[in-house]
């Protein structure tokens, strides 16, 4: 899911398995760079995206296709990539 500490995303180290020596958003724009489109599944439920703020960190990264981990949210997701 998106839901951690922002520092999570954005700082060094900041992830709280590993000692990254990159952050998150490093990580994220070479997935972004690799890719023509990508997009992100967030089991959280839509209406409580709001309340999160590495929730809009993930979505600003992946170009606004962060999708809800629903059939239709995958649905929107797939024909996403697809188009």
């Amino acid at each position: 899911d998106a839901s951690m500490a922002p520092y999570e995303i954005v700082s060094v180290g900041g992830s709280v398995e590993y000692m990254n020596r990159e952050s998150g958003v490093t990580w994220m724009t070479r997935l972004r760079d690799s890719f023509e489109k990508v997009i992100w599944l967030n089991p959280t439920p839509r209406a409580h995206w709001g309340y999160t703020q590495s929730i809009g960190l993930i979505q600003e990264l992946v170009d606004d296709h962060m999708y809800p981990m629903t059939l239709e949210g995958l649905d929107h997701g797939v024909r996403y990539l697809a188009s």
